[in-house]
């Protein structure tokens, strides 16, 4: 946070240095404009309380729980200036968490009742991914892997190197018996030879509902089945209806509108 602040406030807010009195105390409150799930209030105090470390912050509302609009979400009291200066990276990170949030509340409510699970991706903003994945579970979802590191996901490319499907299977396996271990299949013959090499789970990209369902009665439950690739949220119950265990949105990380957010500041007297 003090990276995000150094970069905003650089070496003063020169506009609150030339307009408010060293000293005037004023209290801030930030108002959910929109509909949406909130997140990232730590993140938002954390703004504040770097620039002064006596400010009085007020949780207004929840995180994760959807709320129409307008609602209240925090209170800051302490220095006029600091508040001022910490306003814009307190809402930036606020808002981006929020809209992360509250896209993934919409396509969760999408597919209710079907079963299905949302996933969210590695599509994440550099340096931030541990709060935008955090993001996605507040509005219900599920995380996919962390990095590179924690689970084993076989894509095309690493197929083709391996020397097939099945090999790349059973050397992921090998490796790192502990571990997940996901692979891409595009045909019916991928599908089964990721069976006979034991792969828990296949992600099916890019394929359309009548594929997922012709490849959900071949698996027949011998292995967890994630869709993915173009499934915008207006599609998205139809996929589910497939009998898929998981749906993967890139979306809702690269692509989530800001949830709309004010602070308003008013002087104490």
């Amino acid at each position: 946070m003090r990276r995000a602040l150094a970069e905003d406030v650089g070496s003063g807010d020169v506009t609150s240095l030339a307009t408010v009195a060293a000293g005037t105390r004023a209290t801030a409150t930030i108002t959910q404009k929109a509909g949406g799930v909130i997140y990232g209030l730590d993140a938002a105090q954390a703004a504040f309380r770097a620039l002064d470390g006596r400010v009085e912050l007020e949780r207004l509302g929840p995180e994760g729980t959807w709320r129409d609009a307008p609602a209240p979400v925090l209170r800051a009291t302490g220095d006029a200036r600091a508040l001022l200066g910490a306003e814009r990276t307190a809402l930036n990170v606020l808002q981006r968490l929020s809209g992360v949030a509250t896209l993934t509340a919409r396509c969760v409510r999408a597919i209710d009742g079907t079963g299905t699970r949302i996933l969210d991706t590695r599509k994440t903003t550099p340096g931030l991914r541990a709060l935008e994945k955090a993001a996605v579970r507040a509005g219900g979802g599920d995380n996919h892997r962390v990095g590179l590191y924690d689970m084993v996901l076989i894509k095309e490319n690493h197929a083709v190197l391996a020397g097939g499907v099945g090999a790349a299977v059973r050397a992921a396996r090998a490796a790192y018996p502990d571990l997940l271990v996901e692979v891409e299949c595009r045909t019916a013959a991928e599908v089964d030879e990721a069976l006979d090499a034991g792969a828990p789970r296949l992600l099916l990209d890019n394929m359309a509902p009548e594929q997922l369902r012709a490849v959900v009665a071949r698996v027949a439950g011998r292995a967890e089945l994630e869709a993915s690739g173009a499934i915008v949220l207006d599609t998205l119950r139809s996929y589910a209806e497939t009998g898929v265990d998981f749906i993967s949105i890139g979306a809702l990380t690269h692509s989530a509108p800001a949830l709309d957010l004010s602070l308003i500041l008013e002087a104490m007297p």
